[in-house]
């Protein structure tokens, strides 16, 4: 548990997304705002977080829908520009995730310092976008070759829109998938983002690996923060901090601030 500690500042961190619109390639790209808009408003929503007082960002490609199971390099490249034009306005610890792709995300956190990257690096499962095939002694072997040792790895165990191809518990899922693939993080999800993550599973998956980190990864809000903070060893937090709870709004600072506060009085109660 040592490392959440010494990358995030503090005991059960929340982890804000920083969402970018769609980007070049995508169906939904907007070619008259250009890169610039994407990065203009992806400047404005990590003011926000950080005034809001999060205690990390992941910047993420939440708007290429529909994803990609394996990226075209134009999505990589063009994050980490708008990343490395946000470099100097960045103050808390940072993530990246390029949806779908764990190859690709660790190349962007390599690329751009981000000290950890959050994908579904295992098991196999029928999505929205395809048979979800994954290859995780090969993604680890890519991140050493590499250099990105340093870089955290946060395994999504429940991704959403998908369902795992295999007559297995979720216990049974977070023990062999610890022992197998050694990652520094365990996230569980609900249906989509945004959506409830069921305190239930969290209980169950931080039980079956009590010395793994486990993070509540959708659906957390102002309201259910302590309650899912109390199973959680932290959580990583979008919709909840948009205008009006959607997930395709810009971040309300005072959403932000009022679930932050919220998590730090929780951990006053829970964190010795």
């Amino acid at each position: 548990m040592n490392w959440i500690k010494d990358v995030f500042g503090v005991s059960k961190p929340v982890i804000a997304m920083c969402h970018f619109r769609a980007l070049p390639g995508d169906p939904g790209y907007d070619p008259e705002a250009g890169v610039e808009g994407v990065l203009e408003a992806a400047r404005r929503d990590l003011r926000a977080l950080q005034n809001g007082g999060v205690d990390a960002v992941m910047f993420s490609n939440e708007a290429s829908l529909p994803y990609l199971l394996k990226t075209e390099p134009i999505t990589a490249i063009t994050m980490a520009r708008i990343i490395g034009e946000l470099s100097s306005q960045i103050t808390v610890p940072f993530g990246v995730n390029v949806l779908w792709d764990p190859t690709a995300s660790i190349d962007l956190a390599v690329g751009t310092g981000a000290r950890f990257v959050r994908e579904i690096f295992s098991g196999v499962y029928a999505s929205d976008y395809g048979l979800w095939n994954t290859d995780s002694g090969r993604v680890a072997r890519h991140r050493r070759a590499v250099d990105g040792q340093d870089v955290r790895l946060l395994y999504n165990i429940v991704p959403e829109s998908a369902v795992y191809l295999a007559d297995r518990d979720i216990a049974s899922i977070a023990r062999s998938t610890v022992f197998n693939t050694r990652p520094d993080a365990l996230c569980v999800s609900g249906l989509t983002a945004g959506a409830t993550t069921s305190t239930e599973t969290l209980g169950e998956v931080k039980s079956a690996v009590p010395d793994t980190p486990v993070f509540a990864n959708t659906g957390v809000t102002a309201e259910t923060v302590a309650q899912q903070l109390a199973v959680a060893d932290g959580a990583v937090i979008g919709t909840a901090f948009k205008r009006d709870g959607y997930i395709w709004n810009e971040v309300d600072e005072s959403r932000v601030a009022k679930l932050t506060a919220n998590a730090r009085a929780a951990r006053e109660t829970l964190v010795p």
